[in-house]
């Protein structure tokens, strides 16, 4: 007895056959429960370790030491220190404080303190004066990711901002930077303005 072919399948159809669940499910019975048991076998599929591990240690969270929030608390409320630049340290799985501008450093102090091959994260505060003659100040945080860092430490920094810039009550611009063009002082004037 001869089956015709329904609607979409067959020559008719488009040339393809379809393909039913029994030869689905004979193929590949759970996708999921496949990929999550090669992971635990340590096979890591379409992936490199080290983009794995820094995935992992992003959705996992990045612990952020109680520094970075009181150097960022003195900063907006003391005055004490003009900038705050931050890393992760891979190893302790930390948000750290890298590196606290003086009361007398400026813009370039900051940039300056930004290494050229790996990435940061970085709080200024930026004094100026309004059109209509105020002093005011804006609090920018700055995402630093330069060409020449390594992929896993872009991921890393990429997937983990948000937790640090929870904790950052007070920041009024965020500044997505891979070149120093990008997060030139004509940048931070024209958004603060």
């Amino acid at each position: 007895m001869s089956k015709e072919p329904a609607a979409g399948e067959g020559e008719a159809g488009g040339g393809r056959q379809r393909e039913g669940p029994e030869r689905l499910k004979q193929r590949n019975p759970n996708p999921s429960r496949e990929y999550h048991r090669s992971l635990r076998r340590g096979v890591l599929p379409q992936r490199s370790a080290a983009m794995a591990m820094a995935y992992k240690m992003a959705t996992e969270g990045m612990n952020v030491k109680e520094e970075c929030q009181r150097w960022f608390m003195e900063m907006k409320w003391k005055k004490v220190h003009r900038f705050v630049v931050y890393k992760i340290d891979e190893r302790s799985r930390a948000v750290l404080v890298d590196k606290v501008g003086g009361p007398g450093e400026g813009y370039e102090e900051l940039v300056a303190a930004l290494p050229g091959d790996d990435c940061r994260y970085a709080v200024f505060d930026f004094d100026f004066v309004s059109v209509d003659n105020c002093q005011k100040s804006k609090i920018f945080f700055i995402a630093w990711s330069p060409a020449a860092s390594r992929i896993r430490a872009k991921i890393l920094y990429a997937t983990s901002k948000q937790g640090l810039r929870r904790l950052l009550d007070g920041v009024h611009y965020e500044v997505q930077a891979t070149d120093p063009s990008e997060m030139g002082f004509d940048v931070i004037r024209g958004r603060a303005q």
